[in-house]
């Protein structure tokens, strides 16, 4: 049955000349085959390999005799070579020329009118039936929105890359909605689509992957420090820094600000950092704590009449001699009155100078400084007070034993400032035996409470 159906396409044609009696035969092949010069007859044209995209849907493409097929990828194809040579020698047969012998080698008069292509077809200059190529000439009736692919006799309207035939018409494939085609977003276009990273990711050579930036090799952001992490990074700053609100930049840290207790006497900021000063007599001591300078061992600017005492902050020049009439000195800062001097029987016979300093601000009550009785007589009674220099009540003595007593610090004092207090000591007997001694204390208060 197949058999005949091609012969049926057969076509034969005399052709009569008027200069001369010649009769041709020719053979035109059906749709799906073209004529072999090679073996002399018509093969089958294999449509699976011509056609792009034969099959949609995941169909595979099955050629066919003078056509194909799409079938399922799972279905069984079982092929009768021997009704496949058939119909290969069935589907046309040999062209026949007879001349006559007196111009054997005359060609057809007008070879243009001598052969009857099939639609598609066109005679070509040696006599052969060809292609047309619709696509080429225009002569096709595709769409704007398709593409013209040339087929042997024939033409095939096919949508562009990214298009897909809806009806008549090519609408655009969203490729983003097929399985995932970007790592992170999928942007799609008219006919095409594109890959899009988030934010601290890069395309990779693909265009689908994204792997990270590290933003500190790129393009170091942070002022001082940088970390990179997956996705981002993160700005640290050097000691003595803070990160700004834009967690970016570097802010100096007021270290002066966020504690009063950082330096003992003054703290003065810097960038990165901070240092301690002192007032002047001080020096700084492990970075925070002033020290007093004792001037009189490094910058004695005293007399050699007079002696140099250090105090908290200071020195003072104080005379070496520092009796006064009718008192001579005896002993180093130690002042007598002579007995046969009439006017120091109503005196103390004695007078001691000593000199002291104390912090401003001391804790009170504090027990500041001792006078004891120096010689000892026997049967005696010593009694102690504080003479002069006490009238808003900053002192108190305190008699510790027969021959001490202890001065007290009751009220804090505040410097920079100088006491003289005189502390004396009554010595009397059984006999009416009576004597007085002067310890002439010098306090001087600091100016600070270090």
């Amino acid at each position: 049955m197949l058999t005949a159906m091609f012969l049926a396409a057969l076509v034969l044609i005399t052709v009569h000349s008027q200069e001369t009696e010649e009769t041709i035969t020719y053979t035109q092949c059906t749709d799906g085959y073209e004529w072999d010069p090679v073996r002399q007859r018509c093969k089958d044209i294999d449509e699976c390999e011509i056609v792009p995209d034969a099959c949609k849907g995941g169909m595979k493409c099955v050629n066919h005799y003078g056509g194909y097929l799409c079938l399922p990828r799972t279905a069984q194809i079982i092929v009768n070579e021997r009704e496949e040579a058939a119909a290969e020698s069935t589907s046309g047969r040999n062209n026949v020329i007879r001349r006559t012998p007196a111009d054997p080698q005359r060609a057809p008069p007008n070879p243009t009118h001598q052969i009857q292509c099939a639609t598609g077809y066109e005679q070509s200059d040696h006599n052969v039936c060809q292609d047309i190529d619709e696509c080429a000439t225009g002569t096709h009736n595709c769409r704007a929105d398709q593409v013209c692919v040339n087929l042997r006799g024939s033409f095939s309207c096919q949508c562009p890359p990214g298009y897909q035939k809806r009806g008549d018409q090519c609408v655009d494939i969203d490729e983003c909605t097929l399985p995932p085609y970007c790592h992170h977003r999928c942007v799609n276009t008219p006919g095409s689509y594109y890959c899009q990273c988030n934010a601290g990711f890069q395309l990779a050579s693909n265009n689908h992957t994204c792997v990270d930036i590290n933003e500190c090799d790129a393009n170091n952001p942070c002022a001082q420090q940088c970390y990179n992490i997956l996705g981002s990074f993160i700005c640290q700053c050097n000691p003595g820094f803070e990160l700004s609100s834009d967690r970016i930049n570097c802010e100096d840290t007021d270290e002066c600000r966020t504690s009063s207790y950082i330096c003992q006497y003054q703290c003065v900021n810097e960038p990165g950092k901070f240092s301690c000063v002192c007032p002047e007599g001080y020096q700084v001591v492990g970075g925070r704590t002033c020290q007093d300078i004792n001037e009189c061992e490094t910058t004695n600017e005293c007399r050699e009449d007079e002696i140099c005492w250090n105090y908290h902050g200071g020195f003072r020049c104080y005379p070496r001699n520092p009796c006064q009439e009718p008192y001579v000195l005896t002993s180093e800062n130690r002042c007598v009155c002579p007995v046969s001097n009439a006017i120091c029987r109503e005196l103390p016979y004695s007078v001691v100078y000593k000199y002291m300093s104390i912090r401003s601000d001391r804790t009170v009550p504090s027990d500041i400084f001792q006078i004891q009785a120096t010689t000892i007589y026997p049967n005696t009674i010593n009694t102690f007070r504080i003479k002069s220099g006490n009238e808003n009540g900053e002192f108190y003595l305190r008699q510790t034993s027969t021959v001490s007593a202890m001065l007290v610090l009751v009220k804090s004092l505040s410097g920079p400032r100088e006491h003289i207090v005189d502390l004396e000591m009554l010595t009397v007997n059984s006999l009416n035996y009576r004597t007085s001694s002067v310890l002439r204390l010098t306090i001087i208060v600091g100016p600070y409470a270090f």
